[in-house]
């Protein structure tokens, strides 16, 4: 089936009172931007608010209200997405102990869930190496942030998985502060987590196969097949239906008063050859693969939804040496890629990098003020 690709770019962007910023607005070029400054002023947090309005959170903090500027009480983000003769302003709208709202086109959704998956993003991070340095959740996350932007019914199934997953930990723990326990209201969970569980499993299968050749595709390239990266899906459910490894778990679940098994316990292995990626892979390689699993993340929603995400690209080539830097750019550069977003330090860095990718920019000088200044 051949799908329509579409470009979409985000037109322009209006803050107030996020993170350290009072109030800005800026108008974006659809093909690059850069945000350029010292260390601390604020490029990143621009991105940030481009993530909001895409996925309706922030990357790297999920307490709306601490995103606020310090000593104000609301924050508002807005933008424009564009795409082709199609414009949708969206609006978020953050209060201190109030539920966060956000429109489009001035209709307010009633569920959150419905406005992810319309303007697809991808965002490059030095966090990222949680992906490799932290535990399976971080991995998890990865994975369902990644289906989520395509497949409404798997986050649907994911909340139900998670919501009986807490109620059945809250039960277990009930329990053991008493003699005996309920078969029938722990199997009333267990039948939810079964049923749902089943079904993220095999989206999860799906997924990673499809991933897989992107990503090998995109660590060879940047790399220069240097050496040979592998991602291995780890589930229970490779060698036990959901109700087997429920039923095997009861007596362990009991005696320690939570829900020991199941795709909640789903990781991801990462090697190189033969070995473990977080033992054996230095910075830079260990770096190669957070960007060539991230850049799989951009292809993986491109071709199965036929949008193009934004990409972000938040300080990416520090310890990157120059030839891993040169690959990088050569593949954002070309025409599979659409609007994109850079932060850089230097200056002179980046107007080498602007040289090499040879396409339409526009660069933000971020003062220590939080004054914004567009460079002619």
């Amino acid at each position: 089936m051949n799908i329509t690709v579409c470009v979409m770019y985000l037109k322009n962007l209006s803050i107030i009172n996020f993170k350290n910023y009072r109030e800005n607005e800026l108008q974006f070029s659809e093909k690059v931007n850069c945000f350029v400054g010292d260390n601390g002023v604020g490029k990143t947090n621009l991105l940030d608010a481009i993530h909001y309005l895409s996925l309706c959170k922030s990357y790297f903090n999920s307490i709306d209200s601490q995103n606020i500027t310090y000593s104000s009480d609301f924050s508002v983000i807005q933008g424009t997405f564009t795409e082709g003769e199609s414009e949708d302003t969206v609006y978020c709208g953050i209060q201190r102990n109030k539920r966060k709202i956000f429109k489009r086109n001035k209709k307010e959704y009633e569920r959150l869930s419905d406005h992810i998956g319309l303007f697809p993003l991808v965002m490059i991070s030095p966090s990222d190496s949680n992906l490799i340095t932290g535990g399976g959740e971080d991995r998890r996350r990865f994975i369902n942030s990644v289906i989520a932007q395509y497949d409404r019914s798997y986050l649907e199934n994911l909340l139900m998985y998670n919501r009986a997953l807490s109620q059945r930990n809250r039960l277990l723990k009930d329990l053991g502060n008493t003699p005996g326990y309920d078969k029938d209201m722990l199997g009333i969970w267990d039948e939810q987590l079964i049923k749902y569980g089943e079904k993220i499993y095999m989206t999860r299968m799906d997924f990673i196969e499809k991933v897989q050749p992107l990503f090998s595709e995109y660590y060879s390239y940047i790399s220069s097949d240097r050496e040979k990266a592998h991602l291995i899906y780890e589930s229970q459910l490779f060698s036990n239906d959901m109700r087997d490894i429920i039923t095997r778990s009861l007596r362990k679940d009991l005696l320690y008063q939570f829900t020991t098994a199941g795709i909640h316990k789903d990781d991801l292995l990462m090697k190189l050859g033969d070995h473990s990626l977080k033992k054996t892979g230095s910075q830079g390689q260990q770096k190669t693969y957070q960007v060539a699993l991230k850049l799989a993340k951009f292809g993986f929603i491109k071709n199965i939804t036929g949008k193009t995400p934004i990409l972000l690209l938040d300080d990416i080539f520090d310890k990157f040496d120059m030839f891993r830097v040169e690959q990088i750019i050569k593949l954002v550069a070309n025409d599979n890629f659409g609007q994109i977003f850079i932060t850089d330090t230097n200056r002179e860095h980046l107007k080498k990098i602007l040289e090499r990718i040879r396409s339409e920019h526009k660069v933000f000088i971020i003062h220590t003020n939080q004054k914004i200044e567009e460079l002619k």
